[in-house]
């Protein structure tokens, strides 16, 4: 959508104001089909099936230990996802859950950075759905990013698509999710690319590793809290209850249960962390222990020790732990997961604060470390930083940003539209999904037709720059808007040249900028980010706020078009995307 805009009005309730004649069914003839309803007649009441439902499926401390692959010959990794509806309780409240294989989160894939990658995906879902590779560059394989509207119009209900790729230049901690408000019932899980090359020998070593995912979590459907958010009457789906989880379990109102992880004394342990959430950050610490941080998005970091890292949406840190506490007599820690509440403009919280427990091998007691609601003791060392968003990391091995060839300015806004939504806007426009079609497909039939070079809004309001050949670019974005925002750009890990309160107007930028693919900008501030358009293939870059890239904070990087118009799609993507026209 591009129009002329208002002035944004700040997100709020309006509870009893709503014209009878304005019903929530009439709301969801505004929503658009990438944001996780399907087609606008499938908005279903799950309710209705509940006692079809099967239940989710528990999962052991195993799911989440990797498995020392390392070093293991070059491979193709075989899964098989079925995704589907369940009945389950992470947090003691039964719900109806989208899921994969049965799992919340869904399966860890593990592989090595020299693998092939094969997933066949069955879609049992009433909607459409897709996975995508979130940090992944797929390089030659844009059609399997997962990006709805852009490489693949989704997987339709009773169908399969497969994702056949490798990794090329990725390695590190990262995700997979469905690229829609699924995600935030439960279609996601983590993706670990244990790297080729040795590490450089300052770069600190471990005995094991673990993956710990966290997310905020509703009490409705996401979909029923889309519709509420991009409604007239209520503007955001966060006055509802919204608790956390933690490798899929959490607590609210004295009901859920803690996830454990039983550690064995005197080892070094990498924990992997993952924020797969829908909106807030979430921070996490271990009571008695620092940590040392040493990787963000797939970048080995200098290491430094901390006591508490606060991760964004969809961003992922490694941290070590060494199991040489002796505080408690126990042998057993708190894991604290706070949720962070800056992004909520309503508190209605039972609990921010949800809790693992650490136990150490052989330690005499299985209850609990303490009350839950004791407070943090805190690591046990003085002077550990405490880390942000806003934290300036160093890069283990710095890569200089190269000269640019481009430059590009761009605002990103929430503006009130004459019909009385809020929408999100790149510019002047709010991204809206083709239907039946994508990005990529467009160019391939008309490569320097569809999106000339420069920035520009294609059909349908779809804003994007447009680079045929190799460039250095330059984004300069300014925020307008009184919120964090963690934008991810897809295909690309981009340089962060700088960020500040107001405006940009020349400032200086970052001599030693940090390479990753999730950042946060903050309110009312400008942030410059720096790529090359190397990587043939239709990117989005967008707010991972699941709400706001729903809402159209969206837009796109059409790189080399004409490499892109000779990719051999596959057909199934074609016959999926032609079936929903």
């Amino acid at each position: 959508m591009t129009i002329g805009i208002t002035g944004r009005p700040r997100f709020e309730i309006i509870l009893g104001l709503c014209l009878a004649v304005i019903t929530p069914a009439a709301f969801i003839w505004h929503l658009r089909p990438e944001l996780g309803l399907g087609l606008i007649h499938k908005h279903l009441h799950y309710e209705a099936i509940v006692p079809l439902l099967p239940p989710l499926r528990p999962q052991a401390e195993s799911a989440f230990v990797l498995n020392k692959l390392v070093g293991q010959p070059p491979q193709t990794r075989v899964y098989d996802f079925t995704v589907d509806l369940a009945w389950g309780a992470p947090d003691g409240v039964p719900r109806t859950m989208l899921v994969v294989n049965g799992m919340y989160p869904g399966p860890t894939i593990e592989a090595n950075q020299a693998d092939r990658l094969v997933v066949h995906v069955k879609n049992n879902l009433p909607n459409a759905t897709s996975i995508h590779w979130h940090g992944l560059f797929q390089n030659g394989t844009n059609f399997y990013d997962g990006a709805v509207g852009i490489t693949e119009c989704g997987i339709p209900p009773g169908q399969s698509l497969t994702y056949n790729f490798t990794f090329g230049g990725f390695s590190g901690t990262t995700w997979w999710h469905s690229h829609s408000t699924q995600y935030t019932d439960g279609v996601s899980g983590a993706l670990i690319v244990h790297p080729t090359l040795s590490p450089p020998p300052e770069f600190p070593s471990w005995d094991e590793e673990i993956v710990i995912q966290m997310a905020d979590w509703y009490h409705r459907m996401s979909e029923d809290l889309l519709v509420d958010y991009l409604s007239v009457c209520v503007a955001s789906p966060l006055a509802y209850i919204c608790v956390q989880t933690l490798n899929g379990l959490g607590q609210y109102d004295s009901k859920g249960s803690y996830f454990s992880f039983t550690l064995q004394p005197n080892k070094t342990y990498r924990l992997r962390l993952i924020n797969a959430g829908s909106f807030p950050s979430i921070r996490f610490s271990v009571d008695w222990h620092p940590l040392t941080l040493i990787e963000a998005d797939g970048t080995m970091l200098e290491p430094v020790t901390v006591s508490g890292i606060t991760v964004a949406v969809a961003q992922r840190y490694s941290v070590l732990l060494h199991t040489n506490a002796t505080a408690n007599e126990n042998g057993t820690y708190w894991i604290r997961t706070i949720l962070q509440d800056d992004m909520f403009k309503y508190k209605y919280f039972s609990n921010l604060n949800v809790r693992a427990i650490l136990r150490y091998a052989g330690a005499p007691s299985l209850g609990l470390p303490g009350h839950p609601d004791s407070p943090d003791p805190g690591p046990g060392v003085d002077n550990a930083l405490d880390v942000d968003g806003f934290t300036h990391l160093r890069p283990l091995i710095p890569e200089p940003s190269p000269e640019v060839t481009k430059v590009y300015t761009m605002t990103m806004s929430f503006q009130k539209i004459s019909d009385a939504r809020v929408l999100g806007f790149m510019n002047t426009t709010s991204w809206e999904i083709p239907r039946g079609d994508t990005t990529l497909l467009a160019v391939a039939r008309n490569p320097k037709g569809y999106a000339p070079e420069g920035a520009i809004i294609a059909p349908v309001d779809q804003l994007m720059i447009t680079e045929d050949s190799i460039q250095v670019v330059e984004l300069r974005i300014d925020n307008l808007d009184d919120g964090d925002h963690p934008f991810h750009l897809h295909g690309l890990r981009p340089w962060l040249m700088g960020s500040a309160p107001g405006r940009y107007i020349g400032q200086s930028v970052d001599p030693h900028p940090l390479r990753r693919d999730t950042f946060v900008i903050p309110a009312f501030s400008y942030y410059i980010i720096r790529f090359v358009t190397d990587n043939p293939g239709l990117w989005a870059f967008h707010c991972h706020l699941v709400w706001h890239m729903a809402a159209g904070l969206l837009m796109q990087i059409n790189s080399l078009p004409s490499k892109s118009a000779q990719f051999d799609i596959p057909q199934d993507i074609i016959s999926q995307c032609a079936a929903a026209k």
